[in-house]
């Protein structure tokens, strides 16, 4: 089961191919994709850990394939941590680690200033597009 984990954790690594050094790229690779910023504040809103039904309810749009991905990938790089009940039926469930945690504060405040600046955001992209697209 190690000897799994860690073959999947080497191919799914995400690291920035020009500078696999650079803690910024290859953490904003990890946070910034399609998902894993809304699984973190699903977990981080639910104040308890939560299953997999449950993200899949609370995030509507990402298929169960993508969840489990994902899910897997914010493992691996310590954010999430998956406990796994010996009954019948199955029982998993998914909860933000101490590092995860300790990253809510930052992912909050992006949020917060993205929905401050969305409308004037949404402004400035349809007067670029209107101004591009004149020419």
């Amino acid at each position: 089961m190690a000897f799994a984990l860690l073959s999947y954790m080497i191919k799914k690594q995400v690291t920035d191919p020009v500078f696999p050094q650079c803690p910024i790229r290859n953490v904003l690779a990890r946070i910034g994709d399609r998902w894993s910023l809304l699984i973190l504040l699903a977990l981080q809103d639910s104040h308890r850990q939560m299953r997999f039904k449950d993200l899949c309810q609370a995030i509507p749009d990402v298929s169960q394939k993508m969840l489990a991905s994902t899910l897997k990938e914010l493992e691996a790089e310590g954010l999430v941590s998956r406990t796994a009940y010996s009954e019948i039926p199955p029982r998993v469930e998914y909860a933000l680690t101490e590092r995860g945690e300790s990253l809510m504060p930052l992912l909050n405040q992006l949020v917060n200033w993205s929905v401050e600046n969305m409308s004037g955001i949404m402004t400035s992209r349809k007067r670029y597009a209107d101004n591009n697209n004149a020419k």
